[in-house]
């Protein structure tokens, strides 16, 4: 409240910020009581035949769920929430059925990482941040269903989790039907005969352990002995979504090296196309189509067999057409082929610049690679890095010249990417190029280059020279890079050299975590270490107590030290005898645990039926919410909202799950997600003294051009609300100061939802007196009584009403909430400088201010005389016939300069506005005559003298 507000002479009904949040708790406990805000289902237990929005369209609208942190809520959080809670009441008003709820993805780092430091229990941390994040959100009037709330942690939904695993685990992806499909249809195949076992004998005739090695090999999700990002300083594994650009964690941002460890993945590269090729089915923001496009990579060319002396060299190539320019391979460090092929000896011949200084092979094998282990993906892979490798000591023949070509291992190349070997073609790459030069390679080019061209690698296009081997029967000398593409990959397949192939930048995801705080597997492992899926009614598989909560290392900087997960002490859990349909046996559980990205991959579909307890979603209430609207549609979510950080995580790995369940028939669309907004950012000036150090940024004044903290100037700077920064303003102190209502306004009339803003808490006042305005309208300051009279409105301000009220419908349904509020605040101080509110327009004027700041105009509409919840009044609609306007004032320039106006009856002929312009602009003409005189419609008259 203002000082101004705190005198004795303030009116005693004005609205401030006390009345405020009398007005704003007593209807929120309205709201909760009368379960305002439930959405009806078809069937089922929410089902609501009486409820007024039963049996309309639906409107589904998402947000992103938080991970409900210790320090709460600053302002910048609930910009979404509070953009989709406008939209949705919006709606509700509009006619439809509106689901919007609110849940928290609350498995995660930070719990864990609390309670290593302090032995708190994860649970009991985050139930108390998810207590905390619901007062707050309370507090801020949010429309949500609050019987659909669910955590991620709750026990009732994570046995959904697991039991969605199990269907991706008992899932194989059938290219031909482009599909996935039960694995229990590939057994019968096999069985049947109808599909070949990779070695040809019948299906009779593998013994069980070959016949599970068969199936495994097709599961959606498997157990693999594979290079992953290895964080020892978190002490768990990450998916590469998980590592910065500059190869540490995203979380903590500590360093990630490469390991082979076995691991759980996910074979979302079987969905490469789809997820690709669907993106054009989605009303989502550009941008973030074209991270996904990137980060799936599709690119298409060549594998090629390079033949050695033990198993040959498969690489990848997109520019098959080059291989004749192919004088040497490198593999990556981690392939594994290499102990395969590195002799006791150097061969005959090998240059000294080749062996590292080392006596035999081994030797420099296993020191390059000890080297290539202690740094980063990042590091080893920076263009600026001076090239470093190690001859193995082997060769493989190169097949299209026939030519023993040497094989280095460099750490330049990846195992987790293309096949982890490369063909080097120095002459069109510039890598391979600098590295030929340091070990003194040929360099022999395949590409004629363009004229005047004296570089040195060649990437472009251009004929193919150097390219034939007759004797081979390969020529591609002269033929254009399409061209030689297509001849080259005929003759690979032709001689079984290789094939076309189309590959992707796409890895499939790693599944699993080293730690406690996430949803244990249903799986368990026999005495042989066969993996055994759970029976459903088996579900759920519940977090045991654990003494000790941290993933032990041996050391957080050895990229060499092995985890030990806080489950795998847990052996009175981890051993277990279960009687699996054979008799009881002992078992070994799984004890790695589910990334925090399971649960966040499928929430919305329990928001649609959470009481369930028989189904994860029923499909008569999947169907009325995510359902295809027709032909060709792709279903899902009407509106998500959330930020463009998570493009490529949660996104990705939702659309992929969802795949899966609509492929198995769970579910009816193939989407998740219809239409995606993200929303912008909330940004705040913070302010460092001369060390460097952040101040408190309320402590700061300005004056004189500068910025103090007490008579100490400090620098100004502006970015990212954050606690670190000392500069967070949190919506509690906005609701004290002002109201939940004038901190919704503000944050809506901010700028355009989707552009991130500076905050400016001085500028919320504007906010907060244009809703004393709204309330003036309405209520008298002085004594309390109703302004509304059953006069008309006179034709200037019926006209105005009409006018925004058509504006504010047509923002409310594009998401332009600033320019809704512009329109808003226009019509208020028009109805304020009157009299007494016409109730015609008093009525309307409370509807429309309903979205944006709920508490007070339910507040006003019951003292306009209404006895129920303005939820579920019509929104106003305007007369078209007072959108058409009387008159049109028309701006007169001369010589491209506004010298005056001129009002004209709308129908005015051009004659009419032409000679009421000329008149109009008199004095400024002082009797010159016009040479031209051009009246545009509706818009202005320009006079040339």
């Amino acid at each position: 409240m203002s000082s101004s507000e705190a005198a004795t002479d303030t009116p005693p009904f004005r609205y401030t910020a006390t009345l405020a949040d009398e007005i704003e708790r007593h209807w929120q406990d309205v709201w909760e009581r009368e379960g305002t805000f439930h959405a009806p289902n078809p069937s089922g237990p929410l089902a609501d035949p009486a409820h007024p929005r039963a049996g309309a369209e639906k409107l589904f609208v998402l947000d992103m769920f938080p991970y409900p942190s210790g320090a709460g809520l600053h302002v910048g959080h609930p910009l979404g929430y509070i953009g989709t809670d406008c939209f949705a009441r919006y709606q509700r008003m509009a006619g439809r059925n509106v689901l919007h709820a609110m849940g928290f993805d609350a498995f995660g780092l930070p719990a864990e990482q609390y309670a290593v430091q302090t032995g708190t229990h994860p649970r009991t941390t985050t139930e108390a941040n998810i207590s905390r994040y619901r007062e707050q959100l309370r507090r801020l009037g949010l429309a949500h269903d609050q019987r659909r709330s669910v955590a991620t942690i709750d026990t009732d939904f994570y046995r959904w989790t697991q039991w969605i695993f199990l269907q991706i685990f008992n899932s194989w992806y059938d290219r031909a039907a482009g599909r996935a499909r039960p694995i229990s249809e590939l057994i019968a195949e096999f069985a049947g005969g109808t599909r070949r076992t990779p070695d040809g004998r019948p299906w009779a005739e593998l013994s069980a352990e070959e016949r599970r090695r068969v199936v495994d090999d097709h599961r959606l999700a498997y157990v693999s002995q594979a290079p992953v990002n290895w964080c020892p300083g978190l002490g768990t594994v990450l998916a590469n979504e998980e590592v910065t650009a500059d190869g540490r964690s995203e979380r903590g941002n500590f360093p990630v090296f490469k390991r082979n460890l076995k691991q759980w993945m996910m074979r979302i590269t079987a969905y490469g196309d789809r997820l690709l090729d669907d993106l054009d089915k989605l009303d989502w923001p550009e941008p973030i189509k074209l991270m996904q496009r990137n980060w799936i990579g599709r690119s298409t060319g060549a594998h090629i067999d390079f033949p050695t002396t033990s198993a040959p060299v498969r690489v990848f190539t997109t520019r098959p057409d080059t291989i004749f320019g192919a004088t040497y391979m490198v593999l990556a460090p981690e392939h594994e082929l290499v102990a395969a092929l590195v002799p006791a000896a150097w061969p005959e011949g090998t240059r000294d610049a080749w062996t590292g200084g080392h006596s035999s092979p081994q030797a420099a094998v296993e020191a390059y690679r000890k080297a290539a282990a202690a740094k980063t993906d990042v590091e080893r892979q920076a263009d600026t890095k001076e090239k470093t490798g190690v001859f193995i000591g082997a060769y493989a023949t190169n097949p299209a010249t026939g030519k023993q070509i040497p094989i280095f291992i460099a750490d330049y190349v990846l195992a987790g990417y293309g096949t982890g070997a490369i063909m080097a073609v120095p002459a069109q790459d510039e890598r391979d190029w600098e590295f030929a030069e340091v070990f003194e390679l040929p360099i022999v080019r395949t590409v004629q280059p363009s004229e005047g061209f004296d570089g040195k690698a060649y990437t472009g296009d251009g004929p193919a020279i150097s390219s034939a081997a007759p004797e081979r029967g390969l020529d591609l000398d002269g033929l254009g890079v399409a061209d030689a593409k297509a001849r080259i990959i005929e003759w690979l397949e032709a001689t079984g050299n290789g094939q076309g192939a189309v590959t992707y930048r796409l890895r499939d995801w790693l599944f699993s975590r080293q730690r406690y705080w996430g949803e244990p597997f249903p799986i368990v492992y026999d005495a042989d270490g066969a993996v055994i899926a759970l029976p459903e009614e088996m579900l759920p598989v519940e977090l045991p107590e654990v003494d000790d909560f941290s993933p032990r290392t041996f050391d957080p900087q050895d990229a060499a030290s092995n985890p030990e997960t806080p489950l795998s002490r847990r052996r009175d859990w981890v051993e277990v005898e279960l009687d699996l349909g054979d008799g009881p046996k002992r078992y070994t559980r799984e004890t790695n645990v589910m990334p925090q990205w399971a649960g966040s991959c499928w929430y919305e579909l329990r928001y649609l039926d959470p009481t369930n307890r028989e189904r994860f979603v029923d499909p008569d209430n999947e169907r009325y919410w995510m359902g295809p609207r027709g032909e060709g549609d792709c279903g899902g979510v009407d509106l998500y909202v959330g930020g463009a950080e998570h493009a490529v995580l949660h996104l990705l790995y939702a659309r992929f799950w969802h795949k899966v369940l609509y492929d198995l028939g769970h579910v009816s669309s193939f989407e998740p997600f219809r239409k995606l907004f993200n929303q912008g950012y909330i940004q705040a000036y913070a302010y460092t003294d001369a060390r460097g150090a952040y101040v408190p940024a309320e402590e700061v004044a300005e004056r004189d051009g500068g910025w103090f903290l007490g008579d100490v100037q400090v620098n100004r700077e502006y970015g990212k609300m954050g606690k670190s920064l000392k500069n967070i303003v949190t919506p509690d102190e906005m609701c004290a100061a002002y109201g939940a209502d004038t901190f919704r306004v503000y944050e809506m009339s901010m700028g355009p939802l989707e552009v991130s803003r500076p905050w400016e808490t001085r500028a919320v006042v504007g906010s907060y007196r244009f809703l004393q305005r709204v309330w003036r309208a309405i209520v008298d300051e002085q004594t309390g009584q109703s302004r509304v009279t059953d006069d008309p409105a006179d034709e200037a301000t019926r006209r105005l009403l009409h006018r925004v009220i058509d504006g504010v419908r047509g923002d409310m349904e594009g998401i332009r909430f600033n320019t809704a509020i512009a329109k808003l605040i226009e019509l208020t101080n028009a109805v304020t400088r009157l009299n007494g509110t016409p109730r015609e327009v008093a009525e309307p004027l409370v509807l429309m201010v309903a979205p944006v700041a709920p508490h007070i105009a339910e507040e006003l509409w019951r003292r306009l005389g209404h006895q129920t919840s303005l939820t579920y009044a019509d929104f106003p609609v305007a007369d078209p016939a007072l959108l058409v306007a009387e008159t049109v004032t028309y701006p007169v320039q001369i010589n491209g300069k506004v010298r005056g106006r001129v009002e004209v009856p709308a129908d005015a002929a051009e004659d009419d506005v032409r000679t009421q312009a000329l008149a109009a602009v008199a004095g400024p003409l002082a009797g010159k005559e016009p040479r031209k005189v051009i009246v545009i419609p509706g818009r202005m008259v320009s006079v040339v003298v």
